[in-house]
């Protein structure tokens, strides 16, 4: 699941809530000056891996203007499949065990992405330089070497770490553009390059094995906040296509490091149970509030791949979904087999591998599986440090949760703060004793109702409250 929301202009009152916010929440950018420090040495002390794969023309695809690249991908036929060849940003390596960027990365867990800016895992000499895989320069990596059949499912898999580097660095929309001009009605030849064709070709068909599994990705479009005259406005920007196919890589190679590391008997998993009925029955309602029922018997994975995201209210579907995709976390693997290893919205065992600049528990897992593969002994501070990782990340992952939260409610306060005594048709998706939570269709928007309210049933809200500052709406029914 990806999404962000992005202030775009500076919008006084709103900026100032998400600074209260990052201020209530105890987040601050800045590093303490010993891991800055113990950055600068790092960087300075770095040798780079002595096997070499600078010949492999990777690329990364990021959102415009990222920085913070953990990712390059090269994809090539091999007879009637696949090689693809994953490249994973080395943090590791400039990470001393138990030393100040260590800690203080323990005591993050993960980046934060607020609205105004992002709070990140690691310092940026790091994270947006020497460690990120930016065009031209030789980096530290672990690269993943798949070999895919014809359906492009996993016949082998390798990781080692070895020297690359980036020979572009993509945009999705510039990705998107390319790969449209050559697949178009009127294709222009040569527009995209063989490893770009391969992508799209690659990613359809593991969209096609997500399904046959039963999983369910969510791509949830980026938004953006902006200030016209005193006036907010939420906008939401359409998934490309591409995104979901470089998606899948990043899947597939979460996927493989959780089969390694369950083989092994060592490692960490991200799992999460199937949706509970409640869940269900709630997401259910709003669906249906939003013009957009999900049908019994079509499975959720099935449902949300048909809602189109060009469509206000089907986007909102969409970021609704994220209540399915709840219970998340991480179960440590160090000799018996744990009782949970499926991830059910991948629909298999799944660990989080892939973005080791932007989360803790990646680097981790990245280090046991390249001793798995190289069959030599996984460190011991690693072993160590296993059971830890778990608290460590839910910790963060309710930090982030709240932040998104937190965010989402200024921004929906902004937009209805000149409506308030205006009565609105909504449906209630969920009750208690003195009210309950509804939803309504427009805007798509969820907020808290007081009165005696029924799950299911059509009501008359008037908006109560809109309180930018406290971050918070209320209407009131009957």
């Amino acid at each position: 699941m990806t999404s962000s929301l992005r202030l775009v202009s500076p919008a006084g009152e709103l900026a100032a809530a998400f600074a209260a916010l990052r201020d209530e929440l105890g987040l601050v950018a800045e590093f303490p000056s010993d891991v800055e420090a113990e950055a600068l040495r790092a960087v300075a002390d770095l040798r780079l891996p002595a096997a070499d794969g600078l010949g492999i023309p990777f690329v990364t695809i990021d959102p415009e203007g990222a920085t913070d690249l953990d990712q390059a991908l090269h994809l090539e036929r091999q007879g009637d499949g696949y090689r693809v060849w994953y490249a994973i940003a080395d943090v590791s390596a400039f990470v001393a065990p138990g030393g100040a960027i260590d800690t203080e990365a323990r005591r993050r867990g993960t980046t934060m992405y607020a609205p105004d800016g992002r709070i990140p895992l690691h310092p940026t000499r790091l994270s947006e330089d020497a460690a990120s895989l930016l065009p031209g320069q030789p980096r530290a990596a672990f690269v993943w070497v798949f070999e895919l059949d014809s359906a492009a499912d996993v016949a082998s898999v390798m990781v080692s770490r070895s020297r690359v580097q980036s020979r572009r660095q993509y945009s999705y929309a510039e990705v998107q553009s390319e790969i449209d001009a050559s697949t178009g009605a009127t294709p222009v030849s040569g527009t995209a390059s063989e490893a770009m064709s391969l992508l799209k070709e690659v990613g359809e068909k593991r969209i096609e094995l997500e399904r046959a599994r039963g999983g369910a990705s969510l791509n949830r479009p980026d938004q953006e906040v902006s200030e016209v005259d005193h006036v907010y406005r939420l906008e939401r920007r359409k998934a490309l296509p591409v995104e979901g196919w470089n998606a899948q890589l990043s899947l597939m190679t979460g996927m493989a490091a959780a089969k390694l590391m369950l083989d092994a008997g060592v490692g960490i998993l991200r799992t999460m149970p199937a949706p509970d009925a409640e869940a269900v029955e709630r997401f259910r309602r709003q669906a249906e509030a939003l013009g957009s029922p999900w049908a019994e018997g079509v499975a959720y994975g099935e449902y949300l791949r048909s809602l189109d995201s060009d469509d206000s209210h089907q986007l909102a579907i969409i970021h609704a979904a994220a209540s399915l995709f709840r219970g998340a976390g991480y179960t440590v693997v160090d000799g018996t087999p744990p009782e949970t290893t499926i991830q059910a919205a991948v629909g298999a065992p799944y660990a989080h591998a892939t973005a080791p600049i932007r989360r803790l528990v990646d680097r981790f897992a990245l280090i046991v599986c390249d001793a798995i593969c190289a069959g030599t002994p996984i460190p011991d501070w690693v072993r160590e440090a296993l059971p830890a990782l778990p608290g460590i990340m839910a910790r963060s992952d309710d930090i982030s949760s709240r932040l998104d939260h937190g965010a989402i409610d200024a921004v929906e306060a902004a937009i209805l703060r000149d409506r308030v005594g205006d009565t609105f048709d909504a449906t209630v998706i969920s009750a208690h004793a003195k009210g309950g939570v509804i939803q309504l269709a427009d805007p798509a928007v969820t907020a808290d109702c007081d009165g005696a309210l029924e799950p299911g049933t059509v009501v008359r809200a008037t908006l109560v409250t809109a309180d930018v500052t406290k971050r918070m709406l209320l209407f009131s029914a009957g």
